[in-house]
């Protein structure tokens, strides 16, 4: 089981200074992960599209505040930070020429001595595609699909040749290649169906946003989602344990001297134990990889909810594993984590070598849960 955090692209904990001290608070924690988002351009009018995790339907704070690039900000964390890998939460795969990003990408995972995890996503806002100028709007899956295949092509044969609907390359070096000797692995963004079958035919993980409205996904929703994606990936001639499950969202440890507030608590949101219960509830449907968003928008609350989490949960949850194999720290010690799943060298996961063994006991967990 591993944990990592997502840092604010937009709004007030997006400055360059608060984003590097969260991330390099979150490695020098030993976190496993370090995520951050994406959008080129805000247009002034949102009007003809649908934000897809507010109950509004529009993101919030408006289109004129400031947006951190994500490729050029994981650069600086990639010599910022020494052990958490480093990924995108999610790319917009159609805004960006899929060679050239395939070039940054592995020019970043050479520069973080392969960190790097790109999670993939095929966007939502039409005036910014417009913008940009790129493939029409309605065709963004599709496009999505063939960009991450020339990416696969790019970082894994030389020269570099291929055909497809939207782009072609013939006969091209892109080098250097990734460290990562397979490529960089893809990790699917989305909730919908046409996002868990993506994720099914072409991901190496499938990555959510699961509670923010509507876009929800409790626990018996992530089950059925995780079912279609295990039967989706069969049909395309994959094994399913192959697909890392992950989730994103928000998390706060709350300190034991605050009252409790009114109303129904969020899931990830209260004391240890009630956080400890929630992460078992989803690690028993599978998920070996949590990514976690800031609940508060000041430096000092989050930074201090950093550490609550890794002295107060993680390291409660990587006990439980010694005494009970059936913990939601499934893998700790064949990962070369600490406990809770928090890196201790390297790169804040699992190595090739090892993904047998995780996937072996996804699979036996994924087992006694049905």
């Amino acid at each position: 089981m591993e944990f990592g955090i997502s840092l604010p692209g937009r709004g007030p904990l997006a400055k360059p200074d608060q984003v590097l001290t969260m991330a390099a608070r979150a490695d020098a924690l030993g976190y496993a992960s370090i995520f951050v988002t994406d959008h080129v351009v805000l247009p002034a009018s949102m009007a003809r599209s649908v934000y897809p995790y507010s109950t509004t339907r529009q993101l919030p704070g408006g289109a004129a505040q400031d947006y951190l690039e994500p490729l050029a900000l994981l650069g600086t964390l990639a010599r910022a930070t020494r052990r958490a890998r480093l990924g995108t939460s999610v790319l917009v795969v159609p805004y960006r020429h899929p060679l050239v990003t395939a070039k940054m990408l592995a020019t970043l995972d050479r520069l973080s001595g392969g960190r790097i995890i790109l999670g993939a996503g095929v966007g939502w806002l039409r005036e910014e595609f417009e913008a940009l100028g790129a493939p029409p709007f309605e065709e963004r899956g599709a496009v999505t699909d063939e960009y991450l295949a020339c990416m696969r092509q790019t970082w894994t044969t030389d020269p570099v040749t291929f055909r497809g609907r939207y782009v072609s390359v013939s006969a091209v070096h892109a080098l250097p290649k990734p460290v990562q000797p397979n490529g960089i692995p893809v990790w699917i963004g989305g909730h919908t169906d046409a996002a868990v079958r993506r994720a099914a035919r072409l991901g190496d993980g499938w990555h959510p946003i699961i509670l923010r409205p509507p876009g929800l996904l409790l626990p018996e929703a992530y089950a059925t989602r995780v079912r279609q994606l295990e039967a989706w990936a069969k049909e395309a001639g994959r094994d399913p344990e192959s697909i890392t499950l992950t989730v994103r969202v928000p998390m706060e440890v709350r300190p034991k001297r605050m009252k409790a507030p009114a109303g129904e608590r969020p899931l990830f949101q209260g004391t240890a134990e009630d956080v400890i219960h929630d992460i078992r509830l989803y690690a028993d449907l599978g998920v070996t990889h949590f990514v976690w968003d800031p609940t508060h928008q000041d430096m000092p609350s989050v930074l201090d909810n950093l550490e609550r989490f890794v002295h107060d949960v993680a390291t409660r949850v990587g006990k439980a594993r010694a005494r009970d194999d059936r913990s939601v720290v499934a893998g700790a010690a064949s990962t070369g984590r600490t406990a809770g799943g928090l890196a201790r060298d390297g790169r804040g996961s699992a190595r090739p070598s090892n993904r047998r063994t995780l996937d072996q006991q996804r699979k036996s967990k994924r087992k006694r849960t049905r």
